[in-house]
């Protein structure tokens, strides 16, 4: 078993990347490091010494960090002796996704007998904290009227009726194309008469009487293979939002591989996450929604939260880049 005191991470990532890739799937590598908890207010590659030996200081999150990069899992570290640690990474099954799975039907690929249906986002902090924070930024307890695309069962709906006491007051319409998610859900919120959850094709809402929305939420969704990102990014706010609506956009930035929900959305032919596609849809929704006088915030993480706001009608535009010519008198 490897003890590390003063290798640097470079050389213990390529020595455990080696191990990891002899391992088989959830076998487990363990090694000795510094315990973290030695130290605080420490940054990574400080130097401390115990007992005259020199040892460079990494946090728990370090290690956490080189697991995922690694496809592994870190469990519980256990002691070594006073001042080192034994931590234990388990290699992941990185082809255990829902994306990877066989279905019989399309529609049913994120339905509830899907490996989709196991993943509870709203329990992942990373998820969670960039949600709760665009739900704040659109003012949600203020919106009259709520559209979801991709609602599945309504998790979105269900973490709203947690945090919002005008919860009721709000109509919220839920619209998706799996069937068995869609009954689930109405079955969720089959007491409440303000929440409608529809089973339809996101491209054809023209075959809705929708009318317009004050708010609009998509996580993950129109981003999906299959779907015309700009041409239906377009329309849904030209015909679906309220001249004072808002809109949150939920890009995501992971996979979801046996259990863990790993950083960086996995690209065909690429080795790691490649994150030019998604740049470049979030670039083309805030340079559109900014011509449109939104203004527009990112934040996020494992998946990244465009939310965009009305401006103020009654603002003035920016004279920018044209000349100020003052009159005498």
């Amino acid at each position: 078993m490897n003890v590390f005191t003063t290798e640097p991470m470079h050389y213990i990532m390529n020595l455990l990347r080696a191990a990891v890739d002899a391992l088989d799937v959830h076998e487990k590598l363990s090694f000795v490091v510094l315990n973290p908890d030695c130290a605080t207010a420490t940054y990574a590659g400080s130097i401390i010494t115990y007992n005259e030996t020199h040892y460079i200081y990494r946090s728990y999150r370090a290690w956490v960090d080189l697991a995922q990069l690694l496809h592994c899992r870190m469990l519980t570290p256990t002691p070594y002796d006073s001042h080192m640690v034994t931590l234990h990474f388990q290699k992941l099954n990185i082809d255990n996704s829902f994306q990877r799975l066989p279905v019989a039907m399309s529609t049913e690929k994120y339905g509830v007998n899907s490996a989709f249906s196991k993943i509870n986002k709203h329990e992942e902090p990373a998820f969670l904290a960039a949600y709760l924070h665009a739900l704040k930024s659109v003012n949600i307890a203020q919106r009259t009227k709520v559209l979801n695309l991709g609602i599945n069962t309504g998790d979105e709906f269900a973490l709203i009726q947690n945090i919002c006491q005008s919860f009721k007051q709000i109509s919220f319409t839920g619209i998706d194309h799996s069937a068995s998610a869609i009954a689930a859900g109405q079955a969720r919120f089959k007491e409440h008469s303000n929440v409608t959850l529809l089973c339809h094709d996101i491209t054809t809402l023209h075959e809705l009487d929708l009318h317009r929305f004050d708010l609009m939420i998509s996580i993950g969704t129109l981003q999906s293979s299959g779907l015309n990102f700009k041409p239906l990014f377009m329309s849904l706010i030209q015909n679906h939002l309220t001249s004072g609506g808002a809109l949150i956009l939920g890009f995501p930035n992971c996979r979801w591989s046996d259990g863990e929900m790993l950083y960086g959305a996995k690209a065909p032919n690429y080795s790691t996450s490649e994150l030019s596609l998604v740049i470049k849809d979030i670039y083309f929704c805030k340079k559109y929604l900014q011509q449109h006088r939104f203004r527009v915030t990112l934040s996020g993480k494992e998946y990244l939260f465009l939310t965009a706001t009305r401006l103020n009608n009654t603002a003035k535009t920016p004279n920018v880049g044209k000349p100020i010519i003052k009159k005498t008198l």
